[in-house]
């Protein structure tokens, strides 16, 4: 089975999406951009309440929406999410050009925190760029869009592009998560790829992706998911990201 990762806002949605069967929460405030990032009082909250009820659920959390080049804010925000008890923090490597993302993503390698590089797609992937990254102490990498109503990551890139992204980040032996407006049509093209995970959230809530995550739409997804071939187990073994 490929992995759900869910977005989630709020204590009640991630009890929700927890009962509905995700496998992964990732906490995010979808009003506030692609990887809008919540304040670190409500994510200490929502940790708190999942290690109780649900204590081994991974949690990752971002950091918002900075260009490549802002390190200063963006060592700030790792800091302050890593040191609210998530196990991953996600980072967006998006904008200026390709020497930004590479210092970027050189400096995260030496972050304490457990750093998941987030691949903003809208206009493309610089595969040196991510090949820099695969050789890099990361436990995980993604690909995700920054504007959710330009369609889904499908939309931004091609197959072949996306096939190369999954195939380098699984042969440097890391976690590959693909995300950006997915939906349940998108699940046949996502069993072709085989990533280790898959991000929603638009699927997930009623309306738009800044409406209240469904229970039930999250039950739904996550069998749909387990009815299709995945990268979940490797010769007999489970995966962690």
């Amino acid at each position: 089975m490929i992995r759900l990762l869910a977005s989630v806002r709020d204590v009640d949605e991630a009890l929700a999406a927890a009962a509905g069967g995700a496998d992964l929460i990732d906490l995010k405030e979808p009003r506030a951009g692609a990887l809008g990032g919540l304040l670190p009082a409500r994510i200490r909250e929502i940790v708190r309440v999942l290690r109780e009820r649900h204590p081994g659920l991974p949690i990752s959390a971002t950091i918002g929406d900075y260009a490549a080049d802002d390190l200063e804010c963006i060592g700030a925000q790792v800091a302050a999410v890593g040191s609210c008890g998530v196990d991953y923090v996600k980072v967006g490597i998006a904008g200026v050009n390709a020497a930004a993302q590479r210092t970027l993503l050189m400096w995260l390698a030496e972050s304490r925190w457990a750093v998941v590089p987030v691949f903003i797609a809208d206009y493309g992937l610089d595969f040196s760029v991510v090949e820099g990254a695969c050789r890099l102490p990361f436990p995980a990498l993604m690909a995700d869009t920054a504007d959710k109503l330009a369609g889904s990551l499908f939309d931004c890139l091609a197959d072949p592009e996306l096939i190369r992204f999954t195939a380098l980040v699984q042969a440097a032996g890391k976690r590959v998560g693909l995300s950006g407006a997915l939906r349940s049509l998108d699940l046949g093209h996502l069993a072709e790829l085989a990533p280790d995970f898959a991000g929603f959230r638009s699927a997930l809530c009623d309306g738009a992706r800044t409406g209240q995550l469904d229970p039930q739409k999250v039950r739904f997804l996550r069998q749909a998911m387990r009815a299709i071939p995945s990268a979940f187990c490797r010769d007999g073994q489970a995966l962690a990201i």
